[in-house]
């Protein structure tokens, strides 16, 4: 096994949610780490951990990123980060991995899953190999204590409670 660092200079974290039942909003975290052993080639035995700074929220919007880390969402003052722990990875075929794990959001922690799928290996420029994952998944944000909502006078609510998650990797040797 091998120890690795994702480069966020080429990865992404990225979300989606369903605004007023019709739309979707879309957001990032920039700050980020993580602490990963494996072997590339196969996820089965690695340990995973992520740490995602709340603060970092980017929704392209000033005044919700700032609501998003108010105590109505994330409460980033008193629960500033978000969690995974990776307990159980099963390989489904050659490129294609199920994640298992401690999901942690302003302070409760859940079992989470997701997809998560071998992009490849290449050589970069100054002649490290690095690896590539992209990682999907969905939670239901009030399973996390996350419920503020506002109700539409047409009917429905403004916020949507399932979280479409996106994660493009990058991870060179560490």
């Amino acid at each position: 096994m091998k120890k690795w660092t994702v480069d966020q200079a080429h990865s992404e974290i990225g979300f989606s949610v369903k605004h007023m039942m019709i739309s979707k909003v879309k957001g990032s975290f920039g700050s980020y780490e993580a602490q990963v052993e494996a072997d590339e080639n196969n996820l089965e035995n690695a340990l995973i951990d992520f740490k995602i700074d709340v603060t970092s929220i980017d929704t392209n919007n000033e005044d919700r990123d700032n609501h998003l880390r108010s105590a109505d969402f994330f409460d980033a003052e008193q629960h500033p980060y978000i969690t995974f722990n990776a307990t159980d990875i099963r390989k489904k075929d050659d490129d294609e991995y199920e994640l298992e794990g401690d999901l942690t959001i302003k302070g409760v922690t859940r079992p989470a899953k997701f997809e998560a799928e071998y992009g490849g290996k290449a050589t970069n420029p100054w002649g490290v190999e690095v690896v590539a994952y992209n990682v999907n998944g969905k939670i239901n944000r009030k399973d996390f204590g996350l419920t503020w909502n506002q109700a539409l006078e047409t009917g429905g609510v403004l916020v949507g409670e399932d979280i479409k998650l996106n994660l493009e990797i990058q991870a060179n040797p560490a």
